[in-house]
């Protein structure tokens, strides 16, 4: 592991959902990753990923990081957290992101580009500690804690879209997980 860093962001309140709209699809086409609160060098604010492609063929109908500080911490993620991925060049949008936690289930309410992304994650397991070294599209260690959840639900503007799990999703892990704190760095 290196000894030095020089890109890092820690978060607490996460919620990550990675999932196919249908099964068989080659890989994912709806990514909630938001969390709470997310700290950078540049500024702390809630932040996030999002993706949703219900069209594999088609242009997504959102993608990008999101923000409610999107000048200073959603512009931080792509040149600093995901360089050298396929994330690098995603767009920067506004957005308001609100977090619900509660017994055995989470939420994140992503407003965004004139869409409303909402999740519900259920059936959380306990608390586990993570560390996993860089890989492919994940270029960063993390560390932190994630519950993995054993149900996921996504609506897009106020529309239930059925999903599917895959084994793992974009960060290594569960696809879905309550992930209450967390850094990464490279």
């Amino acid at each position: 592991m290196p000894t030095t860093f020089s890109n890092w962001m820690s978060w607490v309140g996460g919620v990550d959902l990675v999932a196919c709209t249908a099964p068989g699809l080659p890989q994912p086409n709806v990514i909630v990753h938001v969390a709470r609160l997310v700290q950078t060098p540049r500024g702390a604010a809630a932040a996030g990923m999002v993706l949703f492609q219900p069209d594999p063929a088609a242009a997504p109908l959102v993608m990008g990081f999101v923000s409610s500080d999107p000048d200073h911490v959603g512009a931080y993620f792509g040149p600093s957290i995901f360089a050298d991925t396929p994330f690098a060049a995603a767009p920067v949008l506004a957005a308001q992101i609100e977090i619900e936690a509660g017994a055995g289930a989470v939420g994140a309410t992503v407003r965004t580009g004139g869409h409303v992304l909402r999740t519900r994650l259920s059936g959380l397991g306990a608390a586990t500690l993570v560390h996993r070294a860089p890989a492919a599209m994940t270029p960063f260690w993390q560390q932190g804690l994630e519950c993995a959840a054993t149900s996921a639900q996504l609506w897009f503007d106020g529309r239930e879209i059925p999903l599917v799990l895959p084994p793992v999703g974009i960060t290594g892990g569960p696809a879905a997980v309550h992930a209450p704190c967390g850094l990464y760095a490279r």
